[in-house]
């Protein structure tokens, strides 16, 4: 289970995350819902080992992992797939693949790990020589996961992967991380098409200007009347 515990996190002075609380279980599919300037991404950085929080706890299992390197947090079992897939334009797929797995040795696991990446994403076995920036948003998409799943993390992060992306993009995208999930991969994702998170997530938390203000399963989510008119589209009664 990866626990976040009283977290703040800051730019300069002014502070992205306010002591934020929440945890993703082992096995299910974690989703954190907010406005654009909530804090989700600092949230995911600072988890990633990319930003240094100021304060409180980010522990896998037994694990602390405030104040690891991202290297040593990749190598606890946590891979970022982070907003806009940022994939390295001018490396192959197969070299953005083989990237994914920089820290590992077993060459032959790497290779065969290759191979389950084009099996699960069969447009990457196509384009497997060709340069990443020249993918179209979904090919990346499909890319930063398959890259980030080369570590075998323990836990995937997944920032707003719906992005930019078609709406049939988006439903493959969905239907991949649900796949990722039935393998046995814990995910916690940061979403704002929420009408898709509610069909596979397991549990919800909503950040508000720093601080967490939800958490409840999908159908406490589903029936809060605020949530439901600034995230699901609901009317009010005569509107």
């Amino acid at each position: 289970m990866l626990v976040v515990s009283d977290l703040v996190a800051a730019y300069g002075k002014i502070e992205a995350l306010k002591g934020v609380s929440l945890r993703a279980e082992t096995g299910r599919i974690t989703c954190l819902l907010g406005p654009n300037g909530a804090g989700k991404t600092t949230l995911m950085m600072s988890i990633a080992g990319i930003l240094k929080p100021r304060r409180g706890s980010i522990r896998l299992g037994d694990t602390e992992l405030t104040g690891l390197s991202p290297a040593r947090i990749v190598g606890q079992g946590i891979a970022l797939v982070p907003e806009n897939r940022l994939v390295f334009p001018q490396m192959s797929v197969l070299e953005n693949l083989l990237a994914g797995a920089y820290q590992r040795g077993d060459k032959a696991e790497i290779a065969a790990d290759v191979e389950r990446m084009y099996d699960r994403f069969p447009r990457l076995r196509e384009r497997r020589e060709q340069l990443a920036g020249t993918l179209s948003g979904g090919e990346q998409q499909m890319l930063a996961v398959a890259r980030a799943l080369m570590s075998r993390p323990r836990v995937l992060l997944m920032d707003e992967p719906s992005l930019g992306l078609a709406p049939l993009v988006v439903a493959e995208i969905f239907r991949i991380v649900s796949e990722l999930n039935r393998d046995g991969t814990t995910i916690f994702l940061v979403e704002q098409n929420a009408h898709m998170a509610l069909q596979v997530a397991h549990h919800f938390y909503l950040m508000e200007q720093g601080r967490v203000t939800f958490s409840g399963s999908p159908g406490q989510l589903a029936e809060d009347e605020v949530i439901q008119r600034a995230y699901l589209g609901a009317r009010r009664a005569g509107g």
